[in-house]
């Protein structure tokens, strides 16, 4: 059965690998950007640098600007990159993921966002997914990837899941202890989502999965002298052009 072909149906890119099984290589990748930058003085990864990184490792575009939620491009395939700063990366098992700033306001017309909150939770998921729909306009295959970082003891977790859209009716919402909106799922009651009044921010609360890879930077990476990289490079007066 697997090899049925539809009338009509593009052909499936290549993935780098498949879903959740990030390999040694990327990893590997990553580990040395991250040396060089924490040996030139760069004291923290932020969103864009891991975009970065995580671009460079499997031989992907780190694009300027997202396309819906698609941060990295590869053949086809696409990521929205997350980076979670946390004490004790290899124990955290759930993690709060920032996922934009959605808006039912600009984005649905709800001027109220307090008159019906099942209606604003319901607005906040269908901007999510209109973002999901967005980016595989474009690719064949979205895909979630996380790192969760601690750069002092120099210890990562790094995971990926598939950019999935959320079904609203499965949800149900409710305030919170800071007066921000909780999504819970109706049959479990997990709580999956937040949502702040102020600022439109979006959170989803996502497991950290088996196959996560974890590793750590072992030695105290030196720190590079300024001048000794200036020298290295040639630098010379002439390269100064005064106006």
């Amino acid at each position: 059965m697997s090899n049925i072909r539809l009338r009509g149906n593009r052909p499936r890119r290549n993935d780098p690998y498949p879903l959740g099984e990030i390999p040694d290589f990327v990893v590997e990748k990553m580990a040395k950007q991250i040396v060089h930058r924490l040996a030139i003085g760069m004291g923290d990864l932020e969103g864009n640098d891991f975009g970065t990184i995580f671009a460079n490792s499997i031989g992907g575009v780190h694009r300027s600007r997202p396309l819906g939620v698609a941060d990295v491009e590869w053949n086809g395939c696409a990521w929205s990159v997350k980076t979670v700063k946390d004490k004790t990366p290899f124990t955290k098992e759930r993690l709060r993921l920032i996922s934009g700033r959605n808006s039912p306001d600009y984005s649905a017309g709800l001027e109220n966002a307090h008159a019906d909150i099942s209606a604003t939770g319901r607005a906040v998921l269908e901007i999510w997914n209109a973002r999901v729909n967005e980016a595989l306009g474009e690719h064949d295959d979205l895909r979630v990837v996380v790192l969760v970082r601690n750069i002092e003891t120099r210890e990562f977790v790094l995971f990926e899941e598939e950019a999935v859209r959320f079904v609203p009716e499965e949800y149900e919402w409710s305030y919170t202890a800071k007066n921000n909106l909780a999504g819970h799922h109706k049959m479990t009651g997990t709580h999956r989502f937040t949502w702040q009044f102020h600022g439109s921010q979006f959170t989803v609360l996502r497991d950290v999965p088996p196959s996560a890879r974890r590793f750590r930077i072992v030695p105290n990476v030196p720190l590079l002298d300024p001048e000794d990289i200036i020298s290295y490079v040639g630098f010379d007066q002439n390269w100064i052009e005064f106006i």
